[in-house]
């Protein structure tokens, strides 16, 4: 109806007076319509009144639902829908969050380390971060706000939650806290955190403002988060190589979350730092895992990882995706560190500290002797 009227009229009246278009382009989308696939009407009893979703969810969750449908077929609008974008708005809020907790001490002005000076996880975080970037920008230039929505969320669940942030808790909480590594951390989290509070304004409006208000400050910090640019591309934190590489050791670890969740349901280990897992694989893999050897371990998440080549392992998790990987779980030597819970043989050693393992013994000497932060 549209076409055929509004948009068809108005741009042959504005042909014939003014020789030009009264538009740059036209972006229409599909009848908003019920969870049947019905069009709303008062007769039919079906209309979902906006004032209702707000009421009920609040203004971000009818933003988020606007944005998320792809507007090039119907719109489908219901309850349970909108429970769904609830949950996943709420994933998306509790992940700035943790971001947000973790940077309370972090100054950027003072404490962000150099890329160069990155370990190679962090590395390959701020290329996934550069992807996010790319991809959202691009679907904001051509109108495809669902893949935005699909893209932060996703990039919250799968490459923050379920990947980074978990293996980052080790180093966040257990390091003191002007080390290197935990300012390597906190310097990624500061890029992710005002990167995507920058992508996800248009969308979530008042999250993104209220995040905004209680970041880091520094000197070019806008007043609000909408008078901030989208965040751009950089290209010199971009590294193919190094993420062809880590894709490779996330399909890895994968397998081991498998070895580790099945022994776990056999009852062999209660958590996953109760475990020690030894790894027979190809050389290929091999050579990828033995250059992360010192790392594996809070790779896995595990209390001790240990590499192998073409051995057979008795009792092991057979890997159904990766040819020639198996994975032996067995229960961790060693009683639990009350500080890290890894456990580790030199529990009980100190005198001083009995309870807690030689790394967070050191540890705590270095915080005794470190400067108040």
């Amino acid at each position: 109806d549209q076409h055929r009227g509004w948009f068809h009229s108005s741009i042959l009246t504005a042909v014939g007076t003014r020789e030009a278009a009264p538009y740059n382009a036209v972006l229409t989308h599909g009848y908003v319509v019920d969870a049947q696939g019905k069009k709303m009407s008062k007769s039919l009893g079906n209309i979902v009144a906006p004032s209702e979703v707000i009421d009920k969810y609040g203004a971000e969750i009818l933003r988020l639902w606007v944005s998320a449908s792809d507007y090039r077929d119907d719109i489908r609008i219901s309850d349970k829908f909108l429970k769904q974008l609830s949950d996943a708005y709420r994933r998306i809020r509790n992940t700035c969050r943790f971001l947000l907790g973790n940077l309370s001490d972090f100054n950027p002005e003072k404490n962000l380390v150099p890329y160069e000076s990155m370990p190679d996880i962090d590395r390959f975080a701020m290329h996934r971060l550069s992807e996010l970037i790319e991809k959202t920008r691009k679907a904001y230039d051509t109108y495809e706000f669902h893949l935005v929505y699909h893209a932060l969320y996703n990039y919250c669940t799968l490459d923050l939650s379920a990947f980074y942030l978990d293996i980052l808790k080790d180093r966040l909480y257990t390091s003191p806290p002007n080390s290197v590594e935990r300012r390597c951390a906190q310097t990624v989290m500061y890029n992710m955190l005002d990167s995507m509070v920058r992508l996800m304004a248009p969308i979530l409006s008042f999250t993104a403002e209220e995040i905004w208000r209680f970041m880091p400050e520094k000197k070019e910090k806008a007043e609000s988060v909408h008078l901030a640019s989208l965040p751009e591309v950089k290209e010199n934190i971009k590294d193919e190589k190094l993420a062809e590489k880590w894709e490779r050791l996330l399909a890895i670890r994968s397998e081991v979350t498998k070895a580790l969740e099945k022994a776990r349901a056999e009852k062999h280990i209660g958590h996953p730092l109760d475990a020690a897992v030894t790894i027979s694989c190809s050389k290929a893999n091999h050579d990828i895992l033995s250059q992360y050897a010192d790392d594996l371990k809070s790779i896995f998440i595990v209390s001790k990882a240990s590499l192998t080549t073409g051995k057979k392992l008795i009792d092991a998790y057979e890997s159904q995706e990766i040819k020639g990987l198996s994975v032996k779980v067995e229960v961790a030597e060693g009683d639990k560190c009350m500080r890290c819970w890894i456990h580790e043989p030199s529990v009980g050693e100190s005198f001083d500290h009995p309870a807690i393992c030689s790394r967070c013994r050191q540890v705590l000497d270095r915080i005794a002797r470190e400067e108040p932060v």
